[in-house]
C-alpha cells in the first residue's frame, strides 16, 4: 500500500539537499535583476550556445565560432549539420545541463567530475571563442572553479559540492525564462524556436515548440 505520509523518506544528506536547493532557487529569483548573477547568467548562455556546438558536431557539421555578449546574449556559428536538431539543443541543453550538474551535486565524487569536465570544456571553448566576453567568462571561471577545487583539497572549506549545485539549478532556472524571455513576455523573431518553425512550421508556430521544449 503506498505510503501517502511520505514518513522517513529522506535522510539528513537528502534533507540538505532539498533545502539548498529550494534556497539556491530563492536567492537566484530574489537577485535575478542584480549585477551580482551577470557571471553566472552567462555561463548559462555559454552552455546554451555549447549545447547547439555540440548538436552540430553530433551531426556531422562544423562549428565556426561561439559567441557571448556582456547583454545575455549568445550565438553559435555552424556550417552543415542537421539544423532541425541543432536549434533546439540551446533550450534543451540547458536544462539537461542543469539536471546533470545537480545530480553530479550530491556526491563529492560526481562533483569532482563535473568540476573538471566543466574545466576541460571551458579550455576548449576558449580557443573556438570569437569575442573577449566569452573569453574572459572562460577564464574567469576556469580560476574560479579551480580555486573552489582546491579549497575542498586542501583546507575544510567544502563547499565543490554546492556550487556545482548552484550552477545547476541556475541553468535549470535560466532555461525555463529564456524560453519565457523569448517568446511569452516578448516574441524574438531571431530566437530558437522561431527559427525552428520555419524548418518545421507543423503542428505550431515559434511560441508553440517553446512551450513543447
Amino acid at each position: 500500500m503506498a505510503n501517502w505520509g511520505l514518513k522517513n523518506c529522506c535522510d539528513h544528506d537528502q534533507k540538505v539537499f532539498i533545502a539548498c536547493v529550494a534556497a539556491f532557487t530563492v536567492v537566484i529569483l530574489v537577485l535575478w535583476r542584480t549585477f551580482l548573477l551577470t557571471p553566472f547568467k552567462l555561463i548559462t548562455v555559454f552552455l546554451h550556445e555549447a549545447s547547439h556546438a555540440i548538436a552540430c558536431k553530433l551531426t556531422c557539421g562544423q562549428v565556426e565560432g561561439i559567441q557571448v555578449h556582456a547583454n545575455e546574449g549568445g550565438s553559435t556559428q555552424t556550417r552543415g549539420g542537421i539544423y532541425w536538431v541543432i536549434l533546439p539543443a540551446g533550450y534543451l541543453g540547458s536544462s539537461f545541463w542543469g539536471m546533470a550538474l545537480i545530480l553530479a551535486s550530491t556526491n563529492i565524487l560526481t562533483a569532482r567530475i563535473a568540476a573538471g569536465c566543466f574545466i576541460v570544456a571551458l579550455i576548449v571553448v576558449l580557443f573556438v571563442a570569437k569575442n573577449w566576453t566569452l573569453r574572459g567568462l572562460c577564464i574567469g571561471f576556469i580560476v574560479f572553479i579551480a580555486v573552489i577545487w582546491l579549497l575542498q583539497e586542501k583546507t575544510t572549506v567544502h563547499i565543490l559540492r554546492y556550487v556545482i549545485l548552484f550552477i545547476g539549478v541556475m541553468n535549470s532556472l535560466f532555461s525555463v525564462y529564456d524560453i519565457y524571455d523569448d517568446l511569452i513576455s516578448r516574441r524574438v523573431h531571431t530566437s530558437d524556436a522561431e527559427k525552428f518553425a520555419e524548418v518545421c512550421p507543423c503542428p505550431c508556430n515559434g511560441f508553440g515548440w517553446g512551450v513543447i521544449w
